[in-house]
């Protein structure tokens, strides 16, 4: 595996070599609510002792703030960031029983990249499917004016 250091959403940065486990805990994973169930190792006080979201995070140099990514999403919201010049926004699938939320927001240090934040894994199949240009270009009637 690569050796790529881990970027967070403040900017701050670490070598994957200096994070290290003494004990890891081993993870129980149920498909049916997208979490894992951890024994021991959680923080004291966690209101769901014992449960932990799937969370990922993806840059992404894009002109536009929302990306297709085949699920279909609804904003439940959006704040302003503090030291930050574009607002973060909240997503959750539309999807009746899955509970992944999304947040946007673009890099503060370069506008260009649009960071895309997931929590939970979908527990459905990807409800829409992205056209290809070439299946839209097959589609199209083309108007003859004469």
């Amino acid at each position: 595996m690569e050796n790529y250091p881990i970027v967070f959403l403040d900017g701050s940065s670490v070598s994957p070599s200096s994070i290290t486990m003494a004990n890891p805990p081993r993870p129980s994973y149920s498909e049916a609510d997208g979490k894992e169930h951890v024994k021991g190792g959680g923080k004291k006080g966690d209101k769901k002792e014992g449960m932990k979201k799937h969370k990922y995070a993806f840059q992404t140099r894009s002109q536009v703030d929302i990306l297709d990514d085949g699920y279909r999403w609804r904003k439940y919201g959006q704040k302003t960031v503090k030291n930050s010049k574009f607002p973060r926004s909240y997503y959750r699938c539309t999807h009746k029983e899955c509970n992944v939320k999304k947040q946007v927001q673009r890099s503060s240090k370069d506008d260009e990249i649009v960071v895309t934040t997931y929590e939970g894994i979908h527990t459905h199949p990807v409800e829409k499917f992205i056209e290809t240009f070439q299946n839209i270009l097959q589609h199209i009637q083309t108007y003859n004016p004469y």
